[in-house]
């Protein structure tokens, strides 16, 4: 089964902004948390959790599932993550298309992997059994990337449209994320967003970027820069119902300026969405 549509405008739910959330009516559709930030039973972060879920519906983020991992799934990470699932009955949740572990080490980071049949077998197996396990549909993320492997046997999109078909699961479409990894691969953004099964993205992610030394640098810690609105403007014109948010992980401004960024997304919704 896919995702359930949403059609609204959310924002990341971090630290410095608790208090409005809890206190005061944000105009906001939903918010996204990190998952692995509430997979702790009890205490202060669970409670807030549950407060704020009794004032709008939240998405679960992880950062660790390791799809792409060839050792498989972490069963009791899966788990926790189901338990948390049955508590606070997410719109959706969401894991990269990346690996970031083996039995003997975690890189607490989001690895790239080749874009080959053998991981599109990997990823694909260990998408079904998460969705098992959790007993809902996923949505999985376009990574940033700052390598590319010469044993790649299709695009990243390609690989994405393939993983969807055979597992069914839904996409999560970071915009930011796309521009990032064109710039630095140098491969044409918009044709990777015209490869994308697009009646399968659910959620949005909008962020900013920095500059390298050599290349761009997905670090979350700046408003949404011009290119990568102008892009989100033209997937917008081929999406479906969808749920669009602005992420920011760092360098975390006032509420009120992320409110801002936000009131740009909704102004760059197209006609026919908004009729």
């Amino acid at each position: 089964m896919s995702a359930p549509s949403f059609s609204g405008f959310g924002l990341g739910l971090r630290k410095p902004h608790y208090a409005e959330f809890l206190e005061t009516d944000v105009p906001v559709d939903f918010v996204e948390v990190i998952s692995e930030n509430f997979m702790i039973d009890g205490g202060r972060p669970r409670d807030i959790l549950h407060k704020v879920r009794e004032r709008y519906p939240i998405a679960l983020h992880g950062v660790s599932m390791s799809v792409g991992s060839a050792h498989g799934l972490d069963r009791a990470y899966l788990s926790r993550l189901r338990a948390l699932v049955d508590e606070i009955e997410p719109l959706f949740v969401s894991d990269h298309l990346s690996w970031s572990r083996t039995p003997a080490f975690n890189s607490h980071d989001l690895l790239p992997i080749p874009y080959t049949l053998e991981a599109l077998d990997i990823v694909c197996v260990n998408i079904s059994e998460a969705q098992d396990a959790l007993g809902r549909t996923m949505l999985i993320e376009n990574p940033s990337s700052y390598i590319s492997f010469a044993q790649s046997e299709m695009t990243e999109w390609d690989f994405l449209h393939a993983v969807s078909d055979r597992t069914g699961c839904d996409l999560l479409l970071d915009v930011n994320n796309i521009y990032v990894s064109a710039v630095n691969h140098g491969f044409d953004p918009f044709a990777y967003t015209a490869g994308m099964p697009m009646d399968r993205v659910r959620q949005i992610h909008l962020a900013g970027h920095s500059q390298g030394e050599t290349l761009l640098i997905d670090t979350h810690d700046k408003p949404v820069p011009a290119p990568v609105w102008s892009l989100f403007a033209h997937v917008m014109e081929r999406a479906g119902p969808v749920a669009v948010m602005i992420e920011r992980d760092d360098d975390i401004p006032p509420l009120a300026d992320l409110m801002a960024e936000l009131d740009m997304a909704r102004a760059l919704l197209p006609e026919k969405a908004a009729a």
